[in-house]
């Protein structure tokens, strides 16, 4: 009798520890003195930030706009007449360590190869080659899609007093149409470390269509398959993901929406009460994570559907899930990242419009707890575009739009989730 009791007590607390793990999630705290100053000397700002990744040195990434998303009074020297000591533009791509200190900084135009308009999306491979998504213009859209910028002193680009007009009220709009005097971006780029040029697929101003093998349109993120050699990309304009040879750029591979081969007309704008579409909206990122031993999925962000899809690397779809399904405009899905044990237990997905980070649980894409929060403080969003993780789970945010900020969210592990709302 009493090994009767004793075991059916073992049964109860064996269920209760598996209930308290499954209820448990991720929790972070800012670190508000993350990343450390640029030098002062040279007046550098951070333009809104379009991307962030983090290469196997657990060294932090991160794109962003320059100075064309800069305001006025943020970028006195570059005006005609120069206005103010400051500030100029930081370099659009930055390297730090984990500790917020700036390693390397470099980009802009060179020879051989096409400098965007708006570097959006990155990726770093095990080789440490730096890629580089090019997604404007047009469209002013929270991702940082914007006009266009020309050279200006100090090797720092500046928007020309004809073109600053007409992108401020692209910008209020959120409109989707061509800077002026400038072919939209359509291609990505690839780099080494050190910024040497190494292989441009696509060409600005060129875009053939979301059939083309060799052309794309406002491509805004991309993923490195190391283990095939390829690289996969968000061909935002063309609704679309391909794969490309990461060597030699040859075509391999598209797809559509829930993994259909042939493109379809873009879907109405999103409601709610209708049942999803298949097509994407806006496809604004592409990931991969390990789904079991020698095998790999491929996740994508539907933006303005609110949607996460998965499939197999061959393009076959497998599953989706909406994130914060009420969500209208910019919607809520703009990237995400998975956390950094070896199943990838959870995704975070980086939601700019309510302005947090969604924590779901990766094998049913079921949302269990977020964190942060609406605002200018540490801890807080504007405009949270884009997430990324290092080696020891810590994430990393970039903000867009006005945020114009890159944190730190140091893991303090398993606890109870935060409410979803």
């Amino acid at each position: 009798m009493n090994r009767r009791i004793v075991g059916t007590a073992g049964i109860y607390m064996f269920i209760a520890i598996v209930s308290l793990a499954q209820t448990q999630a991720p929790r972070f705290d800012v670190d508000p003195l993350w990343p450390q100053p640029f030098p002062v000397e040279k007046h550098w700002a951070l333009g809104s930030v379009t991307g962030i990744a983090i290469d196997n040195k657990d060294h932090i990434w991160v794109t962003h706009r320059g100075v064309d998303s800069l305001q006025t009074n943020e970028k006195g020297p570059t005006l005609t007449p120069s206005a103010a000591e400051c500030c100029f533009s930081a370099p659009q791509v930055l390297e730090f360590d984990t500790s917020g200190k700036l390693l390397s900084s470099w980009g802009g135009p060179g020879d051989g190869f096409q400098w965007p308009q708006n570097p959006s999306g990155i990726a770093v491979d095990t080789k440490g080659n730096v890629w580089i998504a090019a997604a404007g213009p047009p469209a002013a859209a929270p991702r940082g899609r914007g006009a266009a910028a020309v050279a200006g002193e100090n090797g720092n680009p500046t928007v020309t007093p004809a073109v600053a007009p007409a992108a401020a009220a692209l910008a209020a709009r959120g409109a989707r149409g061509a800077a002026a005097n400038a072919p939209g971006d359509a291609h990505i780029l690839k780099f080494s470390s050190t910024g040497a040029f190494r292989l441009q697929i696509g060409m600005p101003g060129q875009s053939e269509g979301p059939n083309s093998k060799t052309t794309l349109s406002r491509p805004s993120s991309l993923a490195i398959d190391e283990a095939a050699n390829e690289v996969y990309v968000a061909d935002t304009g063309n609704r679309r993901i391909v794969v490309f040879d990461a060597n030699t750029g040859a075509y391999k591979r598209h797809w559509f929406g829930t993994g259909d081969k042939t493109e379809s007309a873009a879907p109405a704008a999103y409601d709610p009460a209708a049942p999803p579409v298949r097509s994407f909206r806006d496809v604004s990122c592409v990931k991969i994570a390990p789904a079991g031993p020698g095998v790999s999925l491929v996740y994508v962000c539907d933006r303005g559907s609110n949607r996460i899809q998965v499939f197999q690397k061959d393009g076959t779809f497998v599953k989706e899930a909406i994130v914060a399904k009420d969500t209208r405009a910019e919607g809520s899905v703009w990237d995400l990242t998975f956390s950094n044990d070896a199943q990838a237990r959870y995704i975070y997905v980086a939601d700019g419009l309510n302005k947090t980070i969604w924590v779901l649980q990766r094998d049913t894409l079921t949302p269990l707890s977020r964190f942060g929060d609406g605002g200018r403080y540490p801890g807080q969003f504007y405009g949270v575009d884009s997430v990324a993780i290092d080696s020891k789970g810590n994430v990393y945010t970039g903000e867009g739009l006005e945020g114009k900020r890159i944190q730190k969210w140091i893991s303090k592990g398993l606890g109870a989730p935060r409410p979803l709302n």
